[in-house]
């Protein structure tokens, strides 16, 4: 009788703590008893679910690889972006939900602006990954909002200096020599691991984003269906089908 008596205590215990941590789930602003804010946690998991995107910092710059699925082969696949250039010499993808990057991209581009106007040259890319991982963070603590569902990674390029870095939906941002997002990312990260050296060329930091993205890739990987995006001292630019066809070929 004492042992159901204290099995029945502890499942109430249990249940009673579940119930209460469910009872935080749907709160942006309120912390669970356990101290997390649970709806980040869930836009993490958004970004998680999402396309994978990989970053590699090479000697004389910055890699960006995302996969471009399309639901339907009935889509204008011309029409969809994964990488956007905020800058002359920083651009940016994602991994998760592709309105709340379109957002993010649009006051990107209005933040670099107003440093133009002002200053009269380009925002150090530090500064741009600030204060839009500032805004990324107002997100998590006002009423009535919800956190963005949407990971970036940033490449930019200050005079002689590459940037490669990654802003979460929590308003965290963090420098990177290479990394993985989105689906598959832990396999994507151990691969990278593997690969990666700091003395890597812009070539082979290329051949190595592509090699991580077919780590977890569904089907056939053609120029249709990844991006490839590269930052150097001449700025960012999305390479075209026919070179990222060229670089499939090269590795086939």
């Amino acid at each position: 009788a004492v042992v159901s008596t204290q099995s029945t205590g502890h499942y109430y215990i249990t249940n009673n703590l579940s119930k209460m941590a469910e009872r935080y789930s749907f709160s942006l602003t309120t912390f669970s008893p356990s101290g997390k804010l649970v709806q980040i946690e869930y836009a993490i998991a958004a970004v998680t679910a999402g396309a994978p995107s990989i970053g590699i910092k090479s000697k004389t710059g910055v890699v960006l690889a995302a996969e471009k699925k399309t639901k339907s082969i009935l889509y204008d696949d011309t029409t969809i972006t994964k990488m956007e250039m905020i800058t002359k010499h920083c651009g940016m993808t994602y991994s998760g939900m592709g309105p709340d990057f379109r957002l993010l991209v649009r006051k990107a581009r209005k933040i670099a602006q107003q440093y133009y106007m002002q200053f009269d040259e380009e925002i150090p890319v530090s500064q741009l990954v600030q204060r839009v991982a500032n805004v990324m963070q107002e997100y998590t603590h006002s009423g009535g909002v919800r956190p963005f569902g949407v990971s970036l990674l940033v490449a930019g390029f200050d005079q002689e200096t590459p940037y490669l870095v990654q802003c979460d939906p929590s308003g965290a941002y963090f420098a990177w020599k290479a990394t993985a997002m989105g689906k598959n990312h832990v396999n994507g990260k151990t691969f990278l691991e593997k690969r990666y050296n700091a003395d890597l060329e812009l070539e082979d930091a290329v051949h190595t984003a592509i090699l991580t993205l077919k780590e977890g890739f569904e089907g056939q990987m053609t120029e249709d269906n990844i991006e490839i995006g590269i930052c150097t001292t001449e700025g960012f630019r999305k390479l075209n089908r026919t070179e990222v066809k060229d670089y499939l070929a090269a590795l086939n």
